[in-house]
């Protein structure tokens, strides 16, 4: 009992030590001007001016990480963001912290109150410049790590603040990046290599933390540099390597209900800033019309969709059009689709592990008013395999200087040499 009382006593103390170094260093940051989460180096140099006037025990250290965590960090739960293997946290009450590892949730220790909750989340939303509140009670915002933050708060959540931040730790910047993580096999990214130097439209589908952002940023990573990219986002998530690249993010209406800038409005004014390559962050709505008469108009395009498989991917962009206005007729779009998309790159989550598992060609054609499809890769017992299906429009491949066929039937004789 003895013993118990003692740690509760030590634990007490440390976290006073904590709380009033963290005092001194916040007064030294006001003095000076300090912005703590865009200048974490400078809030670094004070809590060691100030430890260094301290005299050294056990637990100087601990508290020098907690004072730092709780000004220049995001405090009890900064923790996970400097762990590299974690992939998502997420709040679901104060007591009631969860993170993801290799796709697999687990709770956390980490207790916090509902003050603490709202704290940290308006910590976070400051450098993001968007708000949230009763008449905006949903946000998305990015992180000054990249990372994407999901914010909703009651009466939309019944009792607590729902908190979510998706956390990029893959950074695959070209296909040959995916195959290595064994998210793809070395022919089929020099496949998808091929298909985006050739100007082929390819969307990424998948579910849920499937890794479409990721195969997307890698899918980028081929556009040849003489190439001029125009990216439009709802939260600024793509992080693209390339000489001539513009990014465009969405925007929230203002308090007085005005200013937003919404995807369709994004999509129309990248076709005015001379793209050779249009890209969708994730298509969700009405401005899968907008994609689809860009692609029609000869613009090579690349997007993300929620999908359950490539044959989904393709139904749900028939549907999402409608969704602009009564006057878009099926009639219309289902030969759009078929005429416009080329490619379609899906992915699951299998295990905990990100895995490519089919890629399938639009042939263009439109039967009963199923669009065909051919599959160019597929995943078997053996994992992914060249399928049966043709590429579509091997004339742009040999545009741009491609032996698409050579390429897959090199691929075909490995997979054949390997069963």
């Amino acid at each position: 009992m003895t013993d118990l009382l003692w740690d509760a006593t030590s634990s007490v103390t440390a976290r006073t030590s904590a709380a009033a170094l963290a005092e001194q260093v916040r007064a030294h940051v006001r003095d000076r001007g300090i912005d703590p989460l865009l200048q974490p180096a400078e809030v670094r140099g004070l809590v060691d001016e100030v430890v260094a006037g301290l005299v050294p025990d056990d637990s100087t250290a601990n508290a020098a990480r907690s004072a730092f965590d709780a000004i220049a960090g995001f405090g009890p739960l900064q923790r996970f963001f400097d762990d590299t293997t974690v992939e998502e946290v997420w709040i679901n009450a104060p007591g009631r912290v969860f993170v993801a590892r290799n796709g697999r949730s687990e709770l956390t220790p980490v207790v916090l109150d509902a003050a603490e909750v709202r704290d940290l989340v308006e910590r976070m939303l400051r450098v993001s410049g968007r708000r949230l509140d009763m008449s905006t009670p949903f946000v998305d915002a990015m992180l000054p790590d990249g990372s994407r933050l999901h914010v909703a708060i009651p009466d939309i959540t019944r009792e607590h603040w729902a908190v979510n931040v998706r956390r990029f730790v893959i950074r695959a910047r070209s296909v040959t990046d995916l195959a290595d993580l064994g998210m793809l096999t070395p022919g089929a990214a020099r496949f998808l290599e091929a298909t985006v130097v050739a100007g082929l439209n390819v969307v990424v589908a998948g579910g849920t933390q499937s890794g479409k952002t990721t195969a997307l940023t890698a899918l980028l990573g081929s556009v040849p540099s003489s190439e001029r990219i125009i990216t439009c986002e709802e939260v600024f998530e793509l992080h693209v390597d390339h000489p001539d690249h513009v990014s465009l993010q969405t925007r929230a209406p203002s308090l007085e209900g005005t200013g937003a800038i919404s995807l369709r409005r994004l999509v129309a004014e990248a076709l005015r800033m001379r793209p050779t390559r249009l890209v969708v962050g994730e298509v969700r709505q009405a401005e899968a019309l907008d994609l689809l008469i860009a692609m029609n108009s000869g613009m090579p395009a690349m997007a993300t969709l929620h999908a359950n498989s490539a044959r989904e991917a393709i139904t749900k962009l028939c549907i999402l059009p409608l969704l602009a206005g009564s006057n878009i007729d099926p009639g219309f779009v289902v030969p759009t689709v078929a005429g416009c998309v080329d490619i379609v790159v899906h992915l699951a989550v299998t295990n905990g592990c990100r895995r490519v598992r089919e890629i399938s060609g639009v042939t263009g054609r439109v039967e009963g008013g199923t669009i065909e499809m051919s599959s160019i890769f597929r995943t078997e017992a053996s994992g992914l395999t060249r399928g049966d299906g043709p590429p579509p429009h091997v004339d742009r491949f040999h545009n741009a200087g491609i032996d698409v066929h050579e390429l897959l039937d090199t691929e075909a004789r490995f997979d054949r040499g390997a069963r």
